[in-house]
């Protein structure tokens, strides 16, 4: 197949007028003037890589903490419609036998995947958290962090952990980042840190921030704090829930610009009632009330979103995030973050195949996974 006429982000993401030549699953070239037996005139559209959200607990009523192939299946199926070609589907603080659960029930759908969204692994967003900061995290189930517990958890699932959240003011916390490290990308999530603890915990190998400003210590003009520590410190990428609600738009716009095209990642964070009507649902145990799309628990606290990539994306670009950056952040960097990049996150030769079609006002139109054309709106307008 050979994707024609279209305007393209290329591997530098530089939106240029390029063909794309798909054989099987791969990328096999990007240039000028290619043709051959299938070919699709995309004129007047945009092709970016698939979305990555790295972060996602659940959506359409599915949660990862089921631990069903079911869920993840429904995931999968749902996030392809929204442009996300790849996911990480994310724990919460929940009891050990539930993570294992999960975790197996992830297991299975790598080695044997649903049709949709490819499972790149999984995110541990608890238990290594600060009860202080928990956020919609269950305190009951908030542990230590434990090294040798977490490598147990890793090896038993055949090591599919592609990231772990830990709170480092925590006890036992600069073992845990030194020892893990080796392993998975590890978070700084759900903590007091302040700006000189931060600071030390990325020097220990921490390289990765959590949906930064929430549950974190913010920025003050004399107490830098755990956002401040990011900011000044270009060795780590930050998560960042664009809808609008977590965080104000003129925030969303100056930490973009600060943190640059690199180091931006945009997240969903979304919970089992994304993609369904307001309501009441559940997450990570608990009881959460959705009105105008907005989650929270009985006592106020925010909990989780119900947005996507897609939307977030659109927003993005109508607050006035320049559309390059919009696009690294959610495709090659998080792909970098998940360690996936050699794979998938940019348009070039010897990737996998995972592109999104938009027209010129970023309306979904299509979107390749693997080489497979799965969703289909051209013939909408």
């Amino acid at each position: 197949m050979i994707l024609k006429n279209a305007k393209v982000f290329d591997e530098n993401f530089n939106l240029q007028r390029a063909d794309i030549q798909i054989e099987k699953d791969k990328i096999e070239e990007v240039g000028h003037g290619l043709s051959g037996e299938d070919e699709l005139d995309l004129s007047g559209c945009i092709v970016s890589p698939g979305f990555v959200d790295i972060h996602i607990h659940g959506c359409v009523g599915a949660d990862t903490c089921d631990g069903t192939r079911e869920a993840l299946s429904k995931m999968a199926s749902h996030l392809i419609e929204k442009g996300v070609t790849s996911f990480c589907p994310t724990t919460m603080t929940v009891s050990l036998p539930e993570i294992r659960k999960a975790l197996s029930a992830v297991r299975d759908c790598m080695d044997n995947p649903p049709q949709g969204a490819t499972i790149l692994g999984v995110n541990m967003e608890g238990p290594y958290i600060s009860p202080n900061r928990k956020g919609a995290q269950s305190e009951e189930f908030v542990r230590r962090p434990d090294a040798a517990e977490f490598r147990r958890l890793y090896d038993e699932c055949g090591g599919i952990i592609r990231f772990v959240d830990v709170a480092p003011e925590q006890d036992d916390a600069d073992d845990f980042i030194r020892e893990v490290k080796e392993f998975c990308c590890v978070s700084m999530a759900h903590t007091d840190a302040d700006y000189d603890q931060a600071k030390r915990a990325f020097g220990l190998g921490i390289t990765h921030v959590t949906h930064l400003f929430n549950a974190m210590n913010g920025l003050n003009h004399r107490a830098p704090g755990a956002v401040g520590a990011v900011f000044d410190d270009d060795t780590v990428s930050a998560e960042i829930i664009c809808d609008g609600f977590h965080i104000h738009p003129a925030v969303l716009r100056t930490a973009f610009r600060l943190l640059g095209e690199n180091r931006t990642v945009v997240i969903s964070d979304s919970m089992r009632a994304a993609g369904l009507p307001d309501g009441v649902s559940e997450l990570g145990g608990q009881t959460v009330y959705v009105k105008d799309g907005r989650a929270h628990l009985a006592d106020g606290t925010i909990a989780g979103s119900t947005t996507n990539l897609y939307d977030e994306v659109r927003k993005l670009v109508r607050f006035g995030v320049p559309l390059r950056q919009v696009i690294r952040s959610v495709t090659i960097n998080p792909a970098r973050e998940a360690r996936a990049d050699r794979e998938i996150g940019s348009i070039a030769p010897g990737k996998i195949a995972d592109l999104n079609v938009f027209d010129e006002e970023l309306n979904l139109k299509m979107v390749i996974a693997k080489g497979k054309i799965l969703v289909d709106h051209r013939s909408n307008s």
